[in-house]
């Protein structure tokens, strides 16, 4: 249910077609689910399916310097020149909408151990729209200034002969 949702923010889909179900969430990071043996097998993982849908690529935050590290795809659809950032060079390119919402989620995963995921599209110069969503968790924040969060940015593949296939749903 939260992916059928995820999809439908991103693109613009009726189903979200109220602010409330916009994904911005966080929870303490010992809520989650506890992983199922075998979970992180190779064998139960579809990586064609993943691939022929979505690009991911795995990112890094360290609170001691400020800093998130991107992968080289995620660093080129965000409009940045280096691959290291801070966070309101990341958010910049995101729709103006979402930006307070989602500077609050990583403002409160700095302050205490938590998951989160929000989902948001990307606005590019030449106004081409990419949906993004992100997953990722903070830890290590027993120290003032230390800690890090690890996560992932999914970027959906979809086959759009222009930016204007995608409506908006506000």
């Amino acid at each position: 249910m939260i992916l059928f949702l995820c999809v439908c923010r991103a693109c613009g889909g009726r189903a979200a077609s109220e602010r409330e179900n916009a994904l911005f969430k966080i929870a303490r990071a010992n809520a989650a689910v506890p992983l199922t043996p075998g979970s992180f097998d190779d064998a139960n993982q579809n990586h064609e399916m993943l691939a022929q849908f979505s690009v991911s690529e795995a990112w890094t935050g360290d609170f001691s310097s400020g800093m998130l590290r991107l992968g080289e795809w995620s660093a080129m659809l965000h409009g940045l020149a280096a691959q290291e950032c801070g966070l309101l060079s990341l958010i910049r390119c995101y729709d103006a909408k979402d930006r307070s919402h989602i500077l609050e989620l990583f403002e409160q995963a700095a302050t205490r151990c938590s998951s989160f995921c929000y989902s948001t599209t990307i606005i590019m110069p030449n106004g081409f729209r990419q949906p993004l969503f992100c997953m990722g968790e903070s830890n290590g924040l027993e120290q003032k200034y230390s800690g890090s969060m690890v996560g992932v940015f999914i970027f959906p593949r979809f086959k759009l002969e222009g930016a204007r296939q995608i409506t908006s749903w506000r």
